[in-house]
């Protein structure tokens, strides 16, 4: 059975940085695509970036092009999510899933199958 843990949310001022985790574990998975999305309170899920698995190539979201960067290690099963120049708008609790589809996802949410627990991330302003 795979699972995802996410670790690394917390709070921090604006403008500050944080640097999110995700640790994908279980045997014999295939996995295209590795994505975080997040949610704030009173709104929808909404697709942050991803991954593509095999060649580690990410694409993001507009809202967060240039202050985000996703990378990962597939040996260590591990993406990560580095978040610089936070704003209090990107306040949410965070969500690693992963797809076994075999082709990109393009951040639809529904096409990802498993789902981590998530993480809070807070920016003060």
């Amino acid at each position: 059975q795979v699972q995802l843990v996410e670790s690394g949310g917390g709070l921090v001022q604006y403008g500050g940085s944080l640097r999110l985790t995700c640790l994908v574990s279980g045997r014999d998975f295939k996995s295209y695509e590795i994505g975080w999305f997040r949610q704030a309170p009173g709104k929808e899920r909404e697709f942050v970036g991803a991954i593509i698995w095999k060649d580690l190539l990410p694409y993001y979201a507009s809202a967060v092009n240039g202050r985000f960067t996703i990378s990962g290690d597939n040996a260590k099963n591990t993406v990560f999510l580095q978040m610089n120049g936070l704003k209090p708008e990107d306040t949410a609790v965070y969500y690693c899933a992963m797809c076994f589809c075999t082709a990109q996802t393009m951040g639809v949410e529904t096409e990802f199958d498993v789902w981590g627990q998530g993480t809070q991330v807070t920016v003060s302003s």
